[in-house]
């Protein structure tokens, strides 16, 4: 029996993008494969995440989700909002959207969309220490504040 090739949400979203992978230092949304070679971010649970808030928020969040995602739930926290989608408007403007060398913790719906990002920004920003929520927003949800609406 053949394998049936699939399109999974992670190649649509790479589609979408189309010409953005052009643009100096590839595309944000690539496929695992790429990043296997490379750095990865680390992985952090929302508890985690909501406890490193608490004690010491000196790091960076950034929210990958699309506009309409955040406008439904918004993370409780000030974020940096990068949308995929837009990824032409801020790529080339990454070092200085994210300057500092601080942490910066990496956010989408359920974490693949942010893995993604992170794998990229780790190719960018080598020297930087890029986590990824695990589970996303809906984790955060979940596990952290039922005040955040699920979708």
């Amino acid at each position: 029996q053949g394998k049936q090739e699939r399109t999974s949400l992670h190649e649509r979203a790479v589609m979408q993008m189309g010409s953005s992978s052009s643009i100096r230092g590839g595309s944000p949304v690539q496929r695992q494969t790429e990043c296997m070679n490379g750095p990865t971010p680390k992985p952090l649970k929302a508890p985690e995440l909501k406890a490193w808030l608490s004690n010491s928020p000196d790091l960076t969040l950034v929210d990958v989700r699309e506009d309409q995602e955040l406008t439904m739930a918004p993370f409780p926290y000030s974020v940096e909002h990068l949308p995929l989608s837009q990824a032409e408007h801020w790529m080339g403007d990454i070092n200085s959207k994210l300057s500092g060398d601080g942490p910066v913790v990496v956010i989408c719906h359920a974490g693949v969309r942010s893995w993604n990002f992170g794998c990229w920004l780790l190719q960018q920003q080598p020297s930087r220490e890029v986590w990824n929520l695990e589970g996303g927003i809906d984790a955060w949800s979940v596990m952290v504040d039922p005040s955040v609406p699920r979708y």
